[in-house]
């Protein structure tokens, strides 16, 4: 604990972000940094708490207090090595994580909470900065041949941790680029891609083979990936989107949000747009959907020039102060403005499409809504507010349902959950022995930080699984401190 009464002291402060104006003019990150003696109040601001709840309140069970005292004492070497304990990408959750910790904080009861995220983000890039982040390649080999199928975040923790427990691990993705969702999907405003890049070199450099462009249940089976490795774990994700089956769904301008980010976060890499162009460049454009995806399909639009972009969500306006029914230490249910909701745009709640509206071409020229309220489990039309706007292009952001089906899960004869997600046990481990799963696969669309800290529990399965025992998560092994 650095300083007793900092709490008391100084007030939070957030980082300071690039002007409307000149950031949507490009794919640079919006956030600025904050360093030195305000970075050190911010970490002063945490409380000698009893029970700190930020460690609970995150998946992955950071050492927030820890590591918000080495801060405060200027300690950068201690405050990488308390982060890396739990967390092997801090860079990634501290700029796109939501940070449940921060609601968790004990502060936030009476007072705005510890700014924990922009901690972690500047903890993590004082350290490459600094060089204090470097490979740690396992001091032992076990042998053990391990396959890692997917390389999002949850596939990425899963294969570093195996690696630095000694293991021969092979990651593969389909994509031509590694990251999964992080690359092709999470805008460059929130994560620029040399981020990822950099600690897939620092995996390469532990001993992680990487193999792109391979779809594994079609370019390599189950079965042969079982033949060849002593434990497989999947990590696809959650990559069936959720759709809106209305009339004029098949009409040209109507497309999932994926493709629509996919295929920007190739432009900015300079790789060549897989399919016809999806641009909104001078159209008015309709994000259905609320979420953080929404939420990129509209920063994305407002830096592609859109005529207009409107976001429509079925909820109700979430309240602007938490609601009483989420108290603390609870997620908080209250509006959220994202930084690309601040450049602009429309945003309206209680909305449900009923069908989309075509021009004699057969692309879509409107969205046909009405106005509708939540009564008995069920949302009910609003008679007489049918409305319709104009609409060139309508981007469908409404969340995943679970994982593509059929390909290696058919093989393998894995089964599934009444979500459709894969059906694991206690210990990661599927119906199928020595085939694990971890992050959005078996448990649902869900966070970054989640898929982080379902990676190393598979990697700690597996590792015990293949050497009866295991070290990861515990002091003194795979980049945890010593």
């Amino acid at each position: 604990m650095g300083k007793v009464t900092g709490f008391m002291e100084y007030r939070r402060q957030a980082a300071d972000k690039r002007p409307v104006g000149d950031r949507v003019k490009d794919y640079r990150e919006f956030e600025l940094p904050v360093v030195g003696q305000d970075l050190q109040q911010q970490a002063a601001r945490c409380m000698d708490c009893g029970v700190p709840f930020c460690n609970t309140g995150c998946p992955l069970g950071n050492l927030i207090p820890d590591w918000n005292d080495h801060v405060y004492t200027n300690d950068p070497e201690r405050a990488i090595a308390a982060l890396h304990a739990t967390n092997n990408f801090p860079e990634f959750t501290g700029r796109v994580c939501p940070a449940p910790c921060e609601a968790a904080c004990v502060l936030g009861i009476n007072d705005d909470p510890v700014s924990i995220k922009l901690i972690e983000r500047s903890i993590a890039d004082r350290a490459w900065n600094e060089e204090l982040v470097r490979p740690e390649p396992a001091s032992h080999r076990t042998g053990k041949k391990v396959a890692v199928v997917g390389s999002g975040p949850a596939g990425l923790a899963a294969a570093q941790q195996l690696a630095r427990a000694g293991h021969d691990v092979t990651l593969f993705e389909r994509d031509d680029r590694l990251g999964g969702l992080l690359t092709y999907g999470i805008p460059d405003f929130k994560l620029e891609k040399w981020l990822v890049q950099r600690r897939v070199d620092q995996m390469a450099a532990e001993g992680v083979t990487f193999k792109t462009g391979v779809n594994v249940g079609y370019d390599v089976t189950g079965e042969q990936l079982r033949a060849e490795f002593d434990a497989i774990c999947l990590c696809h994700g959650s990559r069936q989107p959720r759709d809106l089956p209305v009339d004029g769904r098949q009409l040209g301008g109507v497309h999932f949000a994926m493709e629509f980010l996919e295929q920007q976060n190739r432009r900015v890499a300079g790789l060549e747009v897989q399919g016809p162009e999806i641009l909104a460049t001078g159209k008015h454009v309709v994000v259905l959907g609320g979420g953080d995806t929404g939420s990129d399909c509209i920063g994305t639009s407002h830096r592609q020039g859109a005529a207009s972009v409107t976001s429509f969500e079925i909820m109700p306006r979430p309240p602007n102060e938490p609601a009483s029914s989420t108290p603390w230490p609870l997620w908080p249910l209250k509006l959220r403005t994202s930084s690309s909701h601040e450049e602009g745009g429309e945003r309206d709640w209680s909305v449900s499409t009923e069908a989309f509206v075509g021009d004699e071409q057969g692309n879509v020229k409107a969205l046909a809504g009405v106005r509708v309220e939540f009564q008995n489990g069920r949302f009910e039309r609003v008679a007489g507010s049918e409305f319709e706007v104009k609409a060139d292009l309508v981007l469908l952001a409404m969340g995943f349902v679970h994982p593509e089906h059929g390909g290696i899960l058919e093989q393998l004869g894995l089964e599934l959950n009444q979500r459709g997600n894969v059906q694991v046990d206690g210990q990661m481990m599927t119906n199928v022995r020595g085939v694990f799963s971890a992050g959005d696969m078996q448990r649902g669309q869900s966070l970054v930080v989640w898929a982080i800290a379902d990676g190393r529990r598979a990697a700690q399965a597996i590792d015990r699984y293949l050497s009866g025992q295991t070290a990861l998560n515990q002091p003194g092994r795979a980049g945890v401190l010593r």
